[in-house]
């Protein structure tokens, strides 16, 4: 550690280092060191590459308002795309890094939230009454920064905060500092967004918080935090929009593997793994999969019009990534990028923020949430000065609640009731049903990614699927099939551009008897256009497993919806025929319609929540389809 071109020995000798980046990543006994100089791009696209030589090329810092590169909603804080270009790459030894690290307590002043917990608890309730409890969509999450002063020069504050985390934090994916010259991130994200590495894409939602002192006695409560509905939930809804992302850059969709606990210093998390082989640049793999819905929400467009909404400045780069793009020996490109969480941001001028937020579910509270950022925020501040310490790595044996037979079996037993389609390794064609090949579906997307998950779902069972957004206009000529798809808002708004189009495209497809399906925000627009009310419910279905009768066979299936269809009996006449449909007992609402030539079901069959979803898209393509051979699936699929 002694080169003169070593930043640390720069910062000690109080030169400037220029850009430099130090990161170890998950599990390694070594750090890598970054060097080269910076460039500022306007898109993903524009992030260097250069194919002279295999390894690490460019680290990239994209912030959260590189969402507007798809054409979602963002407060703009005009904070750059920097690019760090690799000139020099080295490994590192971690004890070498230790020692040469500077070993001193951070000083700030002024610490506090830019939002007291009490405004962060009025807008937690806003989003639970005005959005998920309005059909916005099924989880958003909203930020808070804790801002201070850092008291020194601010890289050897950061360099000594990466010091303590490198010493004290564990199960990062990455812990790092990036020195670009006009800012300065240093953080501990236990989470990667996105990775590709030998054309195989993986993705890793992490949710669910619990907060632990290390303790034997933690074992009981962590058991009953692993059994908590909410948690649960929230963690399944994570997974869903993630296998959306990855129906979009993977070429058959994600294989679900876990779920997992991840321990780490303060917390534990629950997490799964997605993977599949997709061929896309990886910075169009990027710019697809911006955001992970663990920092924004899901629907993904939906949440980024609620984060603006409810925010009143810019993320900075909370929620962003820091993506290392490169190529391997054979020249194939290689990324892997965590997300910018548990991670400071130091100004030149000493200025501290620390991002934080919250996953807001149907079951939150406001008093949860806001103790949620709290502890979130824990073992940055610790690292930081600005709260307890986390105990050294050498501190003695630490438990790892991951080995416990109770443990792992309440892990597994989250499987039991999810999609099989989703959890288990799918040969091609083996889900194909006769009568289908060369039949082509459209499916018609109303602002729900969901679509690219039952669009796999429908290849699956043979069809050639293509997706068209609802905005876009287009024929339906040589669709043997149109998907009328899911999407937010309320389908009683018929003045709204969206569900005017939509319902107006149903009414079309059912005067010229083109055989239709309509799935959730679909199916209630198809429902009012057959005379059937909608109302809003009580208590949202947002990210919802049930057990509903669909034509005669009770099958397990996952809502995501604020509004239902209901009915007093189960046929209606319609102007378009008798329809056929099933209710619950209890309140008559309607979560499956089928009538000549067409069909609709409020619930999610592509969601992994639905574990019956193939039989019932089977069951409903014999019906629209009317192919003897599609018919007759009998009971419910059990995996």
């Amino acid at each position: 550690m002694t080169s003169p071109h070593d930043p640390l020995a720069a910062v000690a000798a109080g030169r400037d280092p220029g850009p430099f980046a130090l990161v170890r990543r998950e599990g390694a006994d070594h750090v890598d060191l970054f060097a080269g100089t910076v460039r500022t791009v306007d898109r993903l696209a524009g992030i260097p590459l250069p194919d002279d030589a295999p390894g690490p090329r460019t680290l990239a810092l994209v912030p959260y308002r590189q969402i507007a590169e798809r054409g979602f909603a963002c407060v703009d804080d005009g904070l750059p795309l920097e690019c760090l270009v690799i000139a020099e790459h080295r490994r590192l030894p971690l004890d070498e890094v230790l020692a040469a690290l500077p070993d001193a307590p951070v000083v700030t002043r002024d610490a506090a939230f830019d939002i007291s917990d009490a405004e962060y608890a009025d807008t937690v309730g806003r989003v639970l009454t005005d959005e998920i409890g309005r059909g916005e969509g099924a989880n958003f999450v909203i930020h808070r920064t804790l801002r201070a002063a850092v008291e020194g020069p601010p890289l050897v504050a950061a360099l000594a905060a990466l010091r303590r985390l490198l010493l004290r934090e564990r199960g990062a994916y990455w812990t790092f500092v990036v020195h670009t010259g006009t800012r300065i991130l240093v953080g501990a994200s236990p989470e990667r967004h996105v990775s590709v590495d030998d054309g195989l894409v993986m993705m890793n939602p992490i949710s669910g918080t619990f907060r632990h002192t290390g303790a034997a006695a933690d074992r009981e409560e962590l058991l009953r935090f692993l059994d908590d509905p909410k948690e649960v939930e929230e963690l399944y809804m994570v997974l869903d929009e993630e296998l959306k992302m990855m129906a979009t850059v993977a070429e058959h969709g994600g294989q679900v593997v876990g779920p997992y606990l991840k321990e780490m210093a303060h917390l534990a998390h629950t997490e799964y793994l997605l993977a599949g082989r997709g061929s896309l640049d990886i910075r169009e793999v990027l710019r697809e999969t911006m955001f992970a819905p663990t920092v924004t929400g899901s629907p993904m467009e939906n949440a980024c019009r609620v984060i603006a909404r409810h925010e009143r400045t810019g993320r900075r780069y909370y929620a962003g990534v820091l993506a290392l793009l490169g190529r391997d020996d054979q020249g194939r490109q290689t990324l892997d990028a965590p997300i910018l969480i548990r991670t400071a941001e130091i100004s030149p001028a000493g200025e501290l923020r620390v991002p934080v937020g919250a996953t807001l579910v149907r079951h939150s509270t406001a008093a949860g949430e806001v103790a949620e950022t709290h502890a979130k925020a824990a073992g940055v501040l610790a690292a930081l000065g600005l709260g307890p310490d986390a105990p050294a790595r050498d501190a003695g044996p630490t438990l790892r609640y991951a080995d416990d037979p109770e443990v792992r079996a309440a892990l597994a037993a989250r499987n039991t009731p999810l999609a099989r389609f989703w959890l288990d390794q799918r040969v091609p064609g083996a889900t194909t049903l006769p009568g289908l090949a060369g039949r082509r579906a459209l499916i018609v997307d109303g602002e729900d990614t969901f679509t690219g998950m039952l669009a796999h779902q429908l290849g699956a069972l043979g069809l050639a699927v293509t997706r068209r957004d609802w905005h876009r206009a287009g024929p339906v000529d040589g669709y043997d099939l149109v998907v009328v798809g899911p999407g937010p808002g309320d389908p009683n708004d018929l003045a709204e551009p969206k569900m005017a189009s939509m319902r107006a495209l149903l009414a079309g497809l059912l005067a010229a008897g083109r055989p239709t399906l309509a799935v959730c925000l679909g199916h209630q627009l198809l429902a009012g256009l057959l005379g059937l009310p909608l109302h809003r419910r009580d208590a949202p279905y947002q990210g919802l497993p049930r057990d509903v009768p669909v034509f005669g066979t009770t099958r397990r299936v996952g809502f995501y919806s604020s509004f239902t269809a209901r009915a007093d009996a189960d046929r209606v006449a319609t102007g378009y025929g008798t329809v056929e449909l099933s209710r619950d007992p209890a309140d008559g609402a309607v979560h499956a319609l089928r009538g000549p030539g067409f069909a609709g079901v409020q619930f999610h069959p592509e969601s992994v929540l639905s574990r019956d979803g193939m039989a019932v898209l089977a069951d409903l393509l014999g019906h629209l389809l009317a192919h003897p051979a599609l018919t007759g699936h009998g009971p419910a699929d059990r995996g």
